[in-house]
C-alpha cells in the first residue's frame, strides 16, 4: 500500500512539472524517454535469450 501511495505521489509531481513546460519540450522529453525504454527492453530481451 505504501508503494502505491509513493508511486501516485511521484506521478503527481512529474505531471505537475510537465504542465509548466512548453508542449514541444514535453513531447521531446517524452520521445527521448520512450526511446530509452525501447532500447532497454530490447537489450533485456536479447540478454534473456542469450543468457
Amino acid at each position: 500500500m505504501l508503494f502505491l501511495v509513493v508511486a501516485l505521489l511521484l506521478l503527481g509531481v512529474v505531471l505537475g512539472a510537465v504542465a509548466h513546460l512548453p508542449l514541444p519540450l514535453s513531447l521531446a522529453a517524452a520521445t527521448l524517454i520512450g526511446c530509452w525504454l525501447l532500447v532497454f527492453a530490447v537489450r533485456e530481451r536479447l540478454a534473456r535469450r542469450t543468457g
